[in-house]
């Protein structure tokens, strides 16, 4: 297929989707996304994991011109609706990477929705680890846990941005993601705090890694891969990737459809790929592939994961300005980024990004290791300028959405940041539990309060 059919990309689109938690008037997690999302009553929302997640999905759209702003404004107007349909059910919807008020005890087993494919993912993982589940997170301060169901995972709310790209330009789009990865983390880190513990400026990173590893101790020694992936190596093709997941991963959920591939193609028609796609679903790499299946038409897309949700929608949007603009640039350059820095480098970026937000030191090809906001500042943002030119976005509303990316640089302020400031005004460093809760608690409600100000966050006052 690669090598003969015709691939969809001609009008390359923007997509994302955006995870969100539900809370309670007090800013708890509150367990009800099934009449959360009755009372929404829209095709684009869907369950999650945890019964206190819920997701959205945006239609892939058109940039150029204003078209950013009007997918900020239908991401807006779409939350809004939500919201209001939320509170007829004693809810509230929260854009952040990991709800700062979550407890351990309301993790359990019994927080899985009711989704049925869930509870089969759970006993896969489960049965191929043969083992509780161990979280081991060393911060600024330190989670050490054990679990016995995968939900852990659903405390990790992410913004997933797709684009949709040829067979072609494939690799080079994935290479250039994984370069811009750390970058993207550090300039949007916003999930400093687990079960009450201040950990990592981007935790999510570190916990989704671990809640979903099939491994026992003895696999990881042997250098079993784990399902949440960065990879080991740049690539040449598409097939690379899915060819990994054949050789490296059994199939987690052995569903299989009537569909015969082969034979699909034999007649002139595009398969759907049930059980790749399927399978695919299983291996969480930070940037994945994606091949989908519109008006019989095949398509390819690369699915940028390792961003949070929140802290505003008008964040969410910077935080997609940036990507879109540097992914139209960087897989064209004639000596590309990643033929001058080595895979590690890049991984490297990340691990370093997740752990200390903007603090974080990144290594760049005639950079060395900087800082991570004079990366940004001086080499990524001038390109995602460029790159939203190529995809022919007004410049006001390019300014608009990147100043947002340049004010947290010059202000040093994340919405990891904002949160820590605020919990330790709040809390100071009693080391109580108690107070730390009521300060999270607290600071949830006035996070949840500015988030539908829709001011970007580097403006909040501490």
């Amino acid at each position: 297929m690669l090598r003969e059919s015709r691939f969809e990309f001609e009008h390359p689109l923007a997509g994302l989707e955006i995870e969100l938690n539900i809370v309670d008037a007090r800013g708890e997690a509150a367990m009800r996304n099934a009449q959360v999302l009755a009372a929404i009553a829209q095709p684009d929302w869907a369950t999650e994991l945890g019964q206190f997640n819920v997701e959205i999905n945006i239609a892939p759209q058109d940039l150029a011109g204003d078209g950013a702003l009007r997918l900020e404004n239908d991401v807006r107007a779409r939350l809004n609706h939500a919201e209001e349909r939320a509170r007829s059910q004693d809810g509230h919807l929260v854009l952040v990477g990991i709800l700062p008020t979550l407890r351990e005890q309301d993790i359990g087993e019994g927080a899985l929705s009711a989704n049925p494919r869930y509870r089969l993912l759970n006993e896969q993982i489960f049965a191929a680890r043969g083992e509780d589940l161990h979280l081991s997170i060393e911060g600024v301060e330190h989670l050490d846990t054990h679990a016995d169901s995968i939900t852990p995972e659903a405390a990790c709310t992410s913004v997933q941005l797709h684009l949709q790209v040829s067979p072609d330009t494939f690799a080079a789009h994935w290479n250039a993601a994984q370069t811009i990865a750390g970058a993207q983390v550090a300039v949007a880190a916003n999930s400093p705090y687990l079960f009450g513990r201040e950990l990592h400026r981007e935790t999510r990173i570190a916990l989704f890694e671990q809640a979903t590893d099939t491994r026992p101790a003895e696999l990881k020694a042997q250098g079993v891969r784990p399902r949440v992936w960065f990879g080991e190596r740049w690539i040449t093709s598409v097939f690379d990737l899915f060819e990994e997941n054949v050789s490296y991963y059994p199939a987690l959920l052995p569903l299989c459809e009537d569909e015969d591939p082969r034979a699909e193609l034999e007649q002139g028609r595009i398969p759907q790929l049930h059980e790749l796609t399927l399978h695919n679903g299983t291996i969480y790499r930070w940037n994945r592939p994606v091949y989908a299946v519109v008006d019989g038409v095949p398509h390819l897309r690369v699915e940028n994961r390792v961003l949070p949700a929140g802290p505003s929608v008008a964040d969410v949007a910077a935080n997609a300005a940036f990507y879109y603009g540097l992914m139209r640039v960087l897989p064209y350059d004639e000596r590309p980024v990643w033929s001058r820095m080595s895979f590690s480098a890049a991984a490297d970026n990340l691990a370093a990004a997740a752990r200390h937000g903007l603090d974080a030191r990144l290594y760049w090809p005639g950079m060395g290791e900087v800082p991570a906001s004079e990366l940004i500042l001086r080499r990524l943002l001038p390109m995602a300028y460029e790159g939203l030119a190529r995809w022919g976005v007004h410049r006001p509303v390019a300014d608009r959405l990147l100043s947002v990316i340049e004010g947290r640089c010059l202000s040093g302020r994340t919405g990891a940041d904002w949160q820590v400031a605020r919990v330790r005004a709040q809390s100071g460093d009693t080391g109580d539990a108690g107070d730390r809760h009521e300060a999270l608690r607290g600071m949830t409600l006035e996070y949840i309060e500015r988030m539908h100000a829709n001011e970007p966050v580097h403006t909040w006052d501490i």
